[in-house]
């Protein structure tokens, strides 16, 4: 990220080697260690918490990020007037912290603390050109503390502008699956909104997150014209379907995540990821969504801290349009159908032009109900989708590997196993476990 551009105040590999005037006094020379050592921690914290922990974040938020690490991480113990602030704390916001709880949260992330290298992950994703944003730097987003306990701990970027203002920033979101029909309205919105000013936030999903940065990126005169927010980490482009377009996105606008490098994307981290678009966005449009879908529970999180929902009503008979109809019909969401519904979204009203832009498209039908196939998985617990997305396809691993990747403890995998056992979701082998007849058919 150029310097002119970068989003924090730091290199990105945790050194802070900001201009060298040959006078640092010893003040300014103690305060920049302590960034480095706040950025290490941090980066050390987004490997070793699942996105957003609750119990982990609050801790952060309580104890530092460095002393958290110390703790969550076994190196030491937390003594009774800090294991009483953490408890007071999550109290007020409604989490009762039990000794079970801890134990079982202090077993899942000793799983991790053997794979923790952040001094490796801001070394690499610097040479990308990227670096990591924590609070308190100039580029920090406002926006991501509104999701308060489950705020993330940091941000990894990865592109040429910087964080966008939320107040500037709207998402478009809706199903991987779009019909013609999606692509079109998302095209119209997407470019009308981009070409005064916007900011088009996404998931670099298939679909109508493609067309919303990709329309972003052809008529964008924000900085930068796109966002896409990933669910694992920045050192490869995920889809790999989207490889050319994620490269376009990085080179000349933004990529986030709160994964560190090498880490891989999993359902529960994408529905994670959704807190984090409605967060950083000033409201959010749902163009096309199934009945159950990442684009609902986008929006779900944004109405839960106060953004604006608009959805984008479609055919009756089309299930892609089902989860909008759901949306207009089960929450505040309002009708959006054309550009200026979707900029009068954005706090202040958004952008305006002298003339009104054209409708997004024709909406032939009223809203309606439908239902699509619920997948096998949809059902699962936190816990149980985590250890579910552990399991290997078709190699069987054994429990440690599994406690590592979940974040879980041995007694809470194993656990777990059985139940996914019971549903034919996971099966154990000589070698370990992997997914059940269920998944295989």
């Amino acid at each position: 990220m150029s310097t002119a551009h970068r989003p924090g105040t730091d290199t990105g590999t945790g050194t802070g080697t900001g201009a060298d005037t040959g006078t640092e006094t010893g003040t300014e020379s103690r305060a920049r260690a302590d960034t480095s050592a706040e950025r290490i921690a941090r980066a050390a914290l987004t490997r070793l918490l699942e996105p957003g922990s609750v119990l982990g974040t609050t801790a952060v938020r309580v104890w530092g990020a460095a002393r958290a690490l110390q703790i969550l991480t076994g190196a030491d113990t937390p003594g009774p007037d800090e294991r009483q602030e953490l408890s007071l704390v999550l109290s007020g916001e409604g989490t009762q912290l039990t000794e079970r709880t801890w134990t079982k949260s202090l077993e899942g992330w000793a799983a991790r603390t053997a794979s923790l290298a952040p001094e490796r992950d801001l070394e690499s994703l610097g040479r990308l050109g990227g670096g990591l944003l924590i609070p308190g730097d100039a580029g920090w987003p406002p926006g991501a503390d509104d999701l308060g306990a489950a705020a993330p701990v940091a941000l990894w970027y990865r592109g040429t502008g910087p964080v966008p203002r939320r107040e500037t920033t709207l998402a478009v979101v809706g199903s991987r699956d779009a019909t013609a029909y999606g692509q079109s309205v998302t095209r119209t919105l997407a470019s009308g909104a981009a070409a005064r000013g916007l900011t088009m936030m996404s998931g670099g999903a298939y679909g109508i997150d493609a067309m919303a940065h990709r329309a972003a990126l052809a008529s964008g005169t924000g900085a930068p014209p796109t966002a896409a927010v990933m669910a694992g980490g920045l050192d490869r482009y995920y889809p790999a379907g989207h490889e050319d377009l994620l490269r376009e996105v990085s080179a000349r606008g933004l990529l986030l995540s709160e994964m560190p490098p090498g880490a891989s994307p999993t359902r529960h981290r994408f529905l994670q990821r959704n807190r984090l678009i409605a967060g950083l966005s000033g409201a959010v449009v749902v163009v096309e969504a199934r009945w159950r879908s990442g684009a609902q529970n986008t929006a779900g999180h944004a109405l839960g801290i106060g953004r604006e929902v608009g959805a984008v009503p479609g055919p009756v008979t089309s299930p892609q349009s089902a989860g909008c109809h759901r949306l207009l019909r089960e929450s505040p969401a309002v009708v959006v159908t054309d550009l200026e519904e979707a900029l009068a979204l954005m706090p202040g009203g958004g952008p305006r032009a002298a003339t009104a832009g054209p409708p997004a498209a024709e909406v032939g039908a009223p809203s309606g109900g439908g239902s699509s196939a619920a997948r096998i998985h949809d059902h699962l617990t936190v816990e149980e989708l985590l250890v579910y997305e552990a399991l290997p396809l078709r190699s069987a691993v054994p429990v440690d590997r599994l406690c590592a990747a979940a974040g879980l403890g041995p007694g809470a995998v194993m656990g777990t196993l059985k139940k996914l056992q019971r549903q034919s979701l996971a099966e154990q082998l000589a070698a370990g476990w992997r997914r059940g007849p269920a998944v295989h058919g």
